[in-house]
């Protein structure tokens, strides 16, 4: 998707949600959003802050979670250089208990996972399919986020508020490895 389609998207929710803009600017969970300069990441849309801020509320929250995944992927394998700055925001809501969009949240902290996983330059499928790593700094962002706030994800993790199956056994290892790879990297 391309950064002039990411916009409208962006736009077009800011139309439809204006109560957004103002709406919980001291949420815990979005502490230090306002500081992000948002504006210098290559290819972020104006009001990601409204966005995240959109997830918190029960009505927005389901539409501005498919706006924001578009603004945080560029392809379906490929993160853009927004979600690094992103991920500390996703990973404190996912933590809301009450967040209704909360599966979502923990399913594209997942994939965000994934997608942050070095590729070995030899394997020649995984090259094709994700790239080399030296093409894509942004994998090595995202582990630096999800390294620096392991904390947050580990007690995510614990939680004994989620639901059951809300994190399978293979997703679960999926984001400890994420955690773990900046203590170990391979």
């Amino acid at each position: 998707m391309d950064a002039a389609v990411k916009e409208a998207a962006v736009a077009r929710f800011l139309r439809e949600y204006t109560q957004m803009v103002r709406a919980a600017r001291d949420h815990p969970a979005l502490l230090g959003c306002a500081d992000v300069g948002w504006s210098r990441i290559p290819g972020c849309p104006a009001g990601i802050p409204v966005l995240l801020r959109g997830l918190l509320d029960e009505a927005a929250g389901p539409k501005a979670l498919p706006v924001l995944e578009n603004v945080l992927m560029n392809s379906v394998f490929h993160g853009s250089a927004v979600m690094p700055a992103a991920l500390p925001f996703l990973i404190r809501l996912a933590a809301v208990p009450d967040i209704a969009v909360r599966s979502g949240l923990v399913e594209f902290l997942v994939v965000a996972a994934e997608l942050s996983l070095p590729v070995d330059a030899d394997d020649e499928r995984r090259v094709v399919l994700f790239g080399k790593d030296c093409d894509h700094p942004e994998r090595e962002w995202c582990r630096a986020a999800f390294a620096a706030h392991a904390s947050a994800l580990r007690a995510l993790l614990e939680d004994e508020t989620l639901p059951d199956g809300l994190i399978s056994a293979d997703d679960r290892e999926c984001l400890l490895r994420a955690v773990e790879l900046q203590r170990y990297p391979s």
